[in-house]
C-alpha cells in the first residue's frame, strides 16, 4: 500500500496520535449529517413543501443507513485500533473514510436533483477537510475527480443520456438542460473548489512544517541535556575520588596510625570526616539525578519494600542507638504482592526518608514506619516527632538545594538535595509522595513531619 506518511514523521507517536483524533472528530461530524438527512426526508414535505418520488425516498433512506452503518464500523475501528507507521495507519483510514463520504454525496446529489442541489456545497467542505489531513497530491487528485464526475453527471443529464431526478417543488424552472448555466456552474465550482484546497493545503503545510521544526528542536534539546548529564556524571564522578582520598587520611589519623591526639583535634577531624561524608553523598546524589534523566528505561524487577525498609533500619543502628530513638515497624500488608520496579533506586528514595526522620529527631525520638496497600497501591508512610517543617514550606521540600528555614542555624549537616532525588525516584515508578506536618506522633513542642509514598503495583517505568 501506497505511503501517505510524511519521512520525518515516520516515528512521531504524537503525530498519529494528533490523526486519530482528527479521524474521531470527523466520525462525529458524520453522526450529524446522518441526523440531517433523516430531518431532511422527515422534514421536507411537511416543512419544506417539496415532493420527493418514491425512488428518491428509498435512495435517501438507503444511503442514510449505509452512511449510519459505515460510520458505526469506522468508529470501533477508530476506537480500538492504534494506527502506526507502517501499511496501514490513520492516513489511510482518513483517505477510506473521505472515498465512502464522496461516493454517498456524489449519489445522493445524482438522485435529489444533480446540479439542482446544492448539496455539492458539502464537497468543498470535504476538500478542506482532507487538505488539514492528507497530502496535497491525494486531496488534488480527489478534488479533480469530484469536478470530472460531477462535469460527466450534468452533461449526461443535459444530453439525455441518464435521466434527470427532479425535486418537486424546489424550483420553478430546471436548470439542468441549460448549457450555459452548467458550463458556468462547472467553472465557478472548479474555482471554488481549487482555491479552497489550495489554501486549506497551504496552511496544513504550514502546520506540519512547525510541528517538525519543533520536533528537530527537542530532539537537539535532548541530545543537548544528554551530553550535560554525561559530562556533569563525569566530572561529579571525578570529584569524588580526591574526597575519597581524604576520607582514608582522615581514617589513618582517627584510628591513631600515625600517633597519639588529643580529644580536640579528635573532634575537629571528626567534623571534617562528617562533611566528607556529606560530600560523598551530595556528589552520589547528584550522580543519581542524571542517571534519572539520562535513562528512559530502567530495569524491571521484583521489588519487596518491607525487605528493603528492614536492610535501610538494619543499617541506620548506630544512629538509632546514639540518639537512643525508638523505632517501629508496622506491616499491615495483606498480602505478598510485590511492585515492579528499580530496587536500587527505591532503596535510595526510602533511605533517604529514614536517614532524615533520623537526622531531625533529637534524643529519644519516635519514628514509625507503616506499610500498607490499597487496590492498586503499596503504601509506605515515615513518621516522626522531630522538629517539622514550618507552615507554607511543605511545597518547597522537594525543588533542589532547598532547606527549611528551621534548620538553616541550627548545624544540620545537607545539602538540600536529597528529597528532590526521592522525588524524581517516586515520580519515575508513577508514584506519589505526600508530605504532613505535623504529624501523628508530634506534639506542640515536636511536631515532627510524615511522608507517605504511594507507588502502584502495576508500575511501569
Amino acid at each position: 500500500m501506497f505511503n501517505l506518511i510524511p519521512p520525518w514523521v515516520t516515528h512521531y507517536n504524537e503525530f498519529h496520535e494528533s490523526i486519530r483524533k482528527r479521524n474521531l472528530w470527523f466520525i462525529e461530524l458524520r453522526y450529524g449529517a446522518v441526523f440531517m438527512l433523516t430531518a431532511m426526508l422527515i422534514g421536507a414535505k411537511y416543512l419544506l413543501g417539496i415532493q420527493l418520488s418514491k425512488e428518491q425516498v428509498n435512495v435517501i433512506v438507503v444511503i442514510t443507513l449505509l452512511i449510519l452503518l459505515y460510520n458505526i464500523n469506522f468508529h470501533i475501528i477508530c476506537r480500538s485500533t492504534g494506527f502506526i507507521a507502517g501499511r496501514l495507519n490513520g492516513l489511510h483510514f482518513s483517505l477510506l473514510q473521505m472515498l465512502f463520504d464522496l461516493i454517498s454525496l456524489t449519489i445522493l446529489v445524482y438522485y435529489m436533483g444533480g446540479i439542482e442541489n446544492p448539496m455539492y456545497l458539502f464537497y468543498i467542505f470535504h476538500m478542506i477537510i482532507g487538505s488539514m489531513i492528507l497530502p496535497g497530491y491525494i486531496v488534488y487528485i480527489l478534488a479533480g475527480s469530484v469536478i470530472c464526475v460531477l462535469s460527466l453527471i450534468f452533461y449526461c443529464e443535459y444530453a439525455g443520456l441518464i435521466a434527470h431526478h427532479s425535486i418537486k417543488g424546489l424550483l420553478e424552472k430546471p436548470f439542468y438542460d441549460n448549457l450555459q448555466y452548467i458550463s458556468i456552474f462547472l467553472l465557478i465550482f472548479s474555482s471554488m473548489i481549487i482555491i479552497s484546497v489550495i489554501i486549506a493545503n497551504k496552511i496544513a503545510r504550514e502546520l506540519y512544517l512547525r510541528e517538525k521544526e519543533l520536533y528537530e528542536s527537542i530532539n537537539k534539546l535532548r541530545e543537548s541535556e544528554y551530553a550535560k548529564e554525561k559530562y556533569v556524571m563525569g566530572i561529579v564522578h571525578e570529584i569524588k575520588t580526591p574526597i575519597a582520598s581524604v576520607q582514608t587520611f582522615l581514617d589513618l589519623i582517627l584510628g591513631s596510625y600515625l600517633g597519639p591526639i588529643n580529644q580536640e583535634i579528635v573532634n575537629k577531624l571528626n567534623r571534617a570526616r562528617n562533611r566528607s561524608n556529606e560530600a560523598i553523598k551530595m556528589i552520589n546524589n547528584v550522580l543519581h539525578i542524571s542517571k534519572l534523566r539520562l535513562l528512559d528505561e530502567m530495569p524491571l524487577e521484583d521489588v519487596d519494600i518491607p525487605g528493603i525498609i528492614d536492610t535501610i533500619v538494619c543499617n541506620q543502628k548506630l544512629q538509632l542507638e546514639a540518639k537512643s530513638i525508638s523505632l517501629k515497624i508496622v506491616n499491615n500488608l495483606s498480602s505478598s504482592r510485590k511492585i515492579k520496579g528499580d530496587k536500587t533506586l527505591l532503596e535510595i528514595a526510602l533511605s533517604n526518608l529514614v536517614s532524615n526522620a533520623v537526622k531531625y529527631v533529637e534524643l529519644y525520638g519516635l519514628i514509625e514506619i507503616l506499610v500498607k496497600e490499597d487496590e492498586a497501591n503499596i503504601i509506605v508512610e515515615i513518621s516522626d516527632n522531630g522538629i517539622g517543617i514550618p507552615a507554607g514550606e511543605t511545597a518547597d521540600i522537594f525543588k533542589e538545594f532547598y532547606r527549611a528555614s528551621n534548620i538553616k542555624n541550627k548545624n544540620f549537616e545537607g545539602t538540600g538535595l536529597g528529597l528532590s532525588v526521592v522525588n524524581q525516584i517516586i515520580k519515575n515508578h508513577k508514584g506519589v509522595i505526600k508530605v504532613n506536618s505535623p504529624s501523628r506522633l508530634g506534639d506542640e513542642r515536636k511536631p515532627g513531619t510524615s511522608f507517605t509514598v504511594s507507588i502502584p503495583f502495576s508500575s511501569i517505568l
